[in-house]
């Protein structure tokens, strides 16, 4: 058995199948871990969506802003972005089937040394303090009452995690860490507008992950979201999201014996 860590797919079914082909994955031996954002900007999601639901247990997937997106809009909450190419899900017979299998899907995964997440970890977070907090936004997604969830879900504040936060704020801050962030000071102030690579920090702000304090480093941590940083494997870390959309490639990850393979990909949007 084999477990293949994929980066965003946002969409380009075409490309995730043939990756797959290219890594031999079965899903009868194999799995698959995907960081989130399998939807959006890309042509085929509804595609995209279906096929990794039909897959079963033999994949893994986290929740990724284009995901949440995706629930907030199905809502009835969620403004419609000029670059969103979600009208054939929303509009599909197996809509709703889809979209409540979506809200099941978890933020973060942790299995052995590795945790999955699409976007980072806040450097206060240890990895099973993260764990928890995931699982407290999962809880209210697949509450019966998630819709009030998703009314407060979006918002860049709090900007900060603090142990006293309670209700939407507490929850909110953990979303936008694990789906959004990317750069965040020393004390975990996150930064929302920077895309750039990790070298180009605004002033004041690092790389999550590059936090002297960070208490994560427990684990490999492997996510997505950055396409500008590509991929990239230092110890502790995996960085999966390649550009596919772009015109980078799609990238999976081998975690039994860390080999990578690499699929070119026309450009399917203007980065």
């Amino acid at each position: 058995m084999a477990t293949y860590a994929i980066g965003d797919i946002q969409g380009c079914h075409a490309e995730f199948q043939s990756l797959l082909a290219l890594c031999g994955f079965a899903p009868s031996r194999d799995r698959l871990w995907l960081v989130g954002d399998l939807i959006n900007r890309g042509p085929d999601s509804l595609k995209v969506l279906r096929d990794v639901r039909a897959l079963g247990e033999a994949a893994v997937t986290v929740l990724g802003n284009h995901d949440l997106h995706l629930l907030m809009r199905a809502g009835g909450f969620g403004r419609a972005n000029a670059e969103d190419t979600l009208d054939e899900v929303l509009a599909a017979p197996d809509r709703e089937v889809l979209i409540d299998w979506l809200r099941s899907r978890p933020l973060m995964h942790m299995e052995a040394d590795y945790a999955m997440v699409h976007a980072g970890l806040l450097p206060q977070w240890s990895v099973a303090q993260a764990q928890a907090l995931a699982e407290e936004v999962s809880a209210a997604l697949r509450a019966d009452n998630y819709r009030e969830f998703l009314a407060q879900m979006w918002g860049s504040t709090p900007n900060a995690w603090a142990e006293d936060l309670r209700g939407w704020d507490r929850l909110r801050v953990v979303v936008n860490a694990m789906t959004r962030m990317r750069f965040c000071t020393g004390q975990g102030v996150m930064e929302f507008h920077a895309k750039g690579p990790a070298h180009q920090a605004p002033q004041g702000f690092m790389p999550w992950f590059a936090v002297p304090t960070r208490k994560s480093v427990t684990h490999t941590v492997v996510f997505g979201h950055w396409s500008a940083l590509g991929f990239a494997q230092s110890p502790g870390l995996v960085s999966l999201d390649s550009g596919c959309l772009w015109g980078g490639s799609l990238t999976a990850f081998r975690l039994e014996d860390q080999r990578v393979f690499q699929l070119p990909c026309p450009a399917r949007r203007n980065p």
